[in-house]
């Protein structure tokens, strides 16, 4: 057994000696030699991510989340986002008053208080910020050093101060994990706050990292050569350190110093195709504070933007929201022989498939082409329907009912539909639903980008009343509409005898060649189980 730091006070200088040490070492690119905490010899190694781990593979690394991975050490950031997404303005507006004091206080009662404001009276079972919301901040902020010494060891045991459902997340209908899912880690450690009747207390419970950390590391040590463990940890610690250091053959500490010259990761460990949440930003305290101050003129400005979008002509309303900050920029086929208006020639009107961005697409289509269109919607919320400058369709979900509706709408104008069925942020298409394909042979598919800067107008939980109001919150945004060449008769259903899908599919790369986006099988149900954990089917009263 490796002797405790306290056992001797030879020991311990000689440890402390060997922690500052051990910070330029194997996980951050040194090459002298190490010493571990009974003085033996240790292997060199010049960087981790570039050596042969065959050797060093299979040994545990047990690491300190914020302290080992994350560039900054400043957790007001999540728990800003925690406070926004679950209680909205006022219980942000209460972090951000409350923490010039709590910076006053020592780390372990400050992170209490954060926790407290933040988690008191949130229902535990709708708690969905660890899966939906803050992984991609978390990966916004990996460090690529760190991230490649920590990703060459066998077996991850990682040690978090955050509460445990910020980076873990267990229902009875999902059970997802940042740190397990982008990571591979096999063990989180946290502390969990307390429930009481199916609502966060705000209190955290002690003494259970101490305890699961012991359980772990005495199992791991019981298994043989392959539980010798590394521990590598930011200042403050996230536990009792003495423990810890009875069972690692070597410690590494990470400094301030060294974080602020990695590198961000330039690629995710996988691709992030779905996140929830209203912020776009990074909520630090001078940028929460700098949108709180924002609020007081972007909140008019938002009504302002939605009562011009809805009184004014489509013909002069893109020029007026350019005056507001809005910028719409269109492009469209220069093919001399394009009719924008080819209703006046038909029987039937046009069929516009474009991806879904936010629920203003269909109003953005109109704007671009100067003419009211109709919208085939599915759980549009009755408020914004009943504000919607253009007609709409109500769908049912039922193929051959949503047939005849469509059907129907284009004997009376042109119509826009959204085949993916729901927003994705992201440079994703998700699978094209091929009923669109079926119903009118007139398609001209419209390749749509958005560009935000504060808020998302789009999101998978909570009410949908409200994502108007956010996209035009925004100080600046943009729209950007490509109305592409119709689809040739060949490939279509009725004029080259294409099944639906095939068409469908077409459409889907034509858009994602456009935009330069990757097309993906996802479903609409798939994202909704992600982030909401049911089947997106959205309540009349929302």
């Amino acid at each position: 057994m490796f002797p405790k730091p306290h056992s001797q006070k030879m020991a311990g200088k000689s440890m402390a000696k060997s922690i500052s040490s051990f910070l330029t070492r194997v996980l951050f690119g040194r090459t002298k030699a190490t010493t571990n905490i009974d003085a033996k010899p240790t292997q060199r190694f010049a960087n981790i991510a570039k050596t042969s781990l065959e050797d060093f593979s299979p040994e545990t690394i047990v690491f300190d989340l914020e302290g080992t991975l994350l560039r900054s050490s400043s957790l007001f950031p999540y728990f800003m986002l925690v406070a926004f997404e679950v209680g909205g303005f006022l219980r942000a507006l209460v972090l951000l008053l409350a923490y010039p004091f709590v910076c006053m206080l020592n780390q372990e009662t400050m992170l209490h208080v954060m926790v407290f404001i933040c988690f008191v009276g949130v229902r535990r079972e709708s708690f969905r910020l660890g899966s939906a919301v803050l992984p991609k901040f978390f990966l916004e902020e990996l460090g690529r050093e760190a991230f490649d010494g920590v990703m060459g060891f066998g077996q991850r045991v990682a040690i978090t101060r955050l509460p445990r459902v910020m980076v873990e997340v267990k229902h009875t209908s999902c059970s997802t994990s940042f740190l397990k899912e982008w990571l591979g880690v096999d063990t989180v450690v946290g502390r969990e706050v307390a429930v009481f009747r199916g609502r966060f207390t705000g209190l955290m419970e002690k003494n259970k990292v101490r305890q699961e950390l012991s359980r772990l590391l005495c199992e791991r040590r019981l298994m043989g050569s392959r539980a010798t463990c590394i521990g590598c940890f930011g200042k403050p610690w996230p536990f009792d350190h003495q423990q810890l250091l009875a069972h690692c053959k070597e410690v590494y500490m990470v400094s301030q110093a060294e974080k602020r010259n990695w590198h961000l990761l330039p690629n995710y460990p996988k691709p992030l195709i779905f996140h929830d949440g209203k912020l776009a930003f990074r909520p630090t305290p001078l940028a929460t504070l700098a949108m709180f101050m924002w609020l007081q003129l972007g909140l008019p400005l938002s009504i302002l933007r939605i009562i011009l979008g809805i009184l004014l002509p489509f013909s002069i309303s893109g020029p007026v929201m350019a005056m507001t900050g809005v910028k719409i920029t269109v492009s469209k086929p220069q093919n001399p022989n394009f009719d924008p208006n080819p209703l006046a020639n038909s029987t039937k009107g046009t069929l516009y498939a474009c991806n879904h961005k936010t629920l203003l697409d269909p109003v953005f289509v109109s704007y671009a082409l100067s003419k009211p269109l109709t919208a085939a919607i599915y759980s549009l919320s009755p408020f914004n329907e009943a504000i919607s400058p253009i007609q709409t369709v109500r769908l049912a979900r039922d193929r051959e009912q949503d047939t005849k509706l469509m059907q129907r709408a284009l004997t009376r104008s042109d119509l826009v539909v959204c085949p993916e069925g729901t927003t994705c942020r992201e440079p994703y298409l998700l699978r094209f639903s091929p009923l669109f394909a079926r119903v009118s042979k007139d398609i001209v598919p419209v390749p749509i980008d958005v560009g935000i800067s504060m808020f998302y107008g789009s999101t998978a939980r909570g009410p949908k009343c409200w994502d108007p109001v956010f996209h035009f919150m925004n100080p600046n945004s943009s729209y950007t509409l490509q109305i592409l060449e119709k689809l040739p008769a060949s490939y279509t259903c009725e004029g080259g005898g294409k099944s639906g899908v095939e068409v469908a599919n077409y459409v889907q790369s034509q858009i994602a060649g456009a935009l330069g986006f990757e097309c993906t099988l996802l479903t609409r149900k798939d994202k909704y189980m992600v982030l909401a954990g049911n089947d997106g089917r959205v309540k009349a009263e929302n």
